[in-house]
């Protein structure tokens, strides 16, 4: 079973408790956000899940994500072998542009599959302050997760006829465009801030 199957049934079987629904799309963003919020937008569209209850369950728990990710780092620099790591001078790059680009990289790395685990766990690592780092990650979530949402919840108005494979196929394949197209990016960013000639042609400007 797919891992978007298996979240659907997940979060469908929870249908109808006002206790174990939200609990399930709570659960659901902790295994995975991005999935988790089309699904619910379809669900929504299908009329099983209430819009204020599934916006609220997202939100809650992507936010409670980012925070456990933030406080894994935090816990993780407590520890002194880890701590040297952190230390080291081959981490000093990435701690700089962390720390002068904090709001905009806690922002963008939620757009960017992949990112959101190393830069929210390395911001608690290196004691990037907490209030601005919730902030910002909650501004990024209203924005992103608000976005698929009502993006699977239009695309399930429009396909309320279609069959069940034909519809989850459909939304699956839009998932793996948005990683694929976010992975490209990251790694055309990171092939362009890696590219010594670019870095010249900065320092001569």
């Amino acid at each position: 079973m797919s891992p978007i199957s298996f979240l659907s049934h997940f979060i469908g079987g929870a249908v109808g408790g006002s206790v174990s629904l939200p609990l399930a799309i709570i659960l659901g963003t902790f295994i995975l956000e991005d999935p988790t919020a089309v699904i619910v937008g379809m669900l929504a569209a299908n009329g099983t899940i209430g819009v204020p209850v599934a916006l609220f369950s997202l939100y809650a728990g992507i936010i409670v994500g980012d925070i456990g990710l933030y406080c894994l780092g935090w816990f993780a620099s407590t520890h002194p072998r880890l701590k040297l790591y952190g230390d080291h001078e081959l981490a000093l790059p990435f701690r700089t542009w962390l720390e002068t680009r904090f709001v905009l990289t806690i922002f963008w790395a939620r757009f960017i599959p992949g990112s959101r685990l190393p830069t929210y766990a390395a911001s608690g690592f290196f004691r990037s302050p907490l209030s601005t780092f919730i902030l910002t990650a909650v501004v990024a979530t209203s924005v992103w997760t608000t976005f698929l949402f009502y993006a699977a919840y239009w695309f399930g108005n429009i396909t309320s006829e279609w069959l069940a494979y034909e519809r989850w196929s459909i939304a699956g394949a839009f998932l793996l465009a948005l990683f694929l197209i976010g992975r490209h990016n990251l790694l055309a960013y990171q092939a362009k801030k890696n590219d010594p000639d670019t870095e010249a042609d900065t320092r001569a400007q």
